[in-house]
């Protein structure tokens, strides 16, 4: 009796914008070695990307942000304002250079990644954004938050009233999102549900405006809700 087939697993299309071939070659190499990824499109700048992203069908963009032609923040304001359904953004960054990368979170990108990140943590970044969720988790994602808060213009923050519609309890969920915290670890120290930590945080999503849990922490720093080494 023969063994059925197994259905294929969902693989995530994933285009690389980047200006030195080595690098889209290095995270090429990385994510087609993985059963449920494959590069679709490879781009070396902003304006490139958002032509080939008019032809070729992307979950995940990894954009770098300087870049020769049109810069990765401007192409992510771009991408970003097509609408929901679009790829999902990844930001590559030096993380002491790249300090106005809040602006492309602020446009919708769905997180950070370090340009020498280790394999392993870029592949779960991209599995997460995919998943829908924005990627706050890893230690250099919080610590570049925290950073980009404190050398933000006045002006460009989040004003304290914007919290003001949260419940007591959707400002506690909203800190521990913001100190890098799963769900299941924020139901585990909340003592409730998982499913009721995902009811209040889509609630914070929503109240805030936010697109994912990365916009939502951006605004807990912007507006001192919480500080930095807190």
């Amino acid at each position: 009796m023969s063994t059925p087939p197994q259905p294929s697993p969902i693989r995530i299309r994933v285009a690389l914008v980047d200006d030195q071939q080595l690098v889209r070659a290095g995270f090429a190499l990385v994510i087609n070695s993985q059963p449920d990824m494959e590069v679709v499109a490879e781009a070396s700048d902003g304006a490139q990307a958002l032509r080939m992203l008019e032809s070729y069908a992307a979950d995940v963009v990894l954009m770098d942000v300087r870049m020769a032609g049109m810069d990765g923040l401007t192409a992510t304001e771009e991408l970003t304002s097509r609408g929901s359904d679009g790829p999902k953004v990844v930001i590559l960054t030096t993380f002491d250079l790249d300090e106005y990368v809040m602006r492309a979170i602020k446009a919708g990108a769905s997180g950070f990644l370090l340009k020498d990140v280790p394999p392993e943590d870029m592949l779960d970044a991209i599995r997460t954004v995919h998943a829908g969720d924005g990627v706050i988790a890893p230690s250099s994602t919080k610590r570049l938050i925290e950073h980009l808060a404190q050398i933000l213009p006045d002006e460009q923050k989040a004003p304290p009233a914007v919290l003001d519609t949260l419940t007591d309890r959707e400002r506690e969920v909203l800190v521990l999102m913001a100190r890098g915290r799963s769900n299941t670890e924020i139901a585990a120290e909340l003592y409730v549900a998982e499913a009721t930590v995902k009811t209040h945080v889509g609630r914070v999503l929503a109240k805030l405006g936010a697109r994912d849990r990365v916009q939502a922490v951006v605004v807990a720093y912007e507006t001192g809700l919480v500080t930095p080494g807190s």
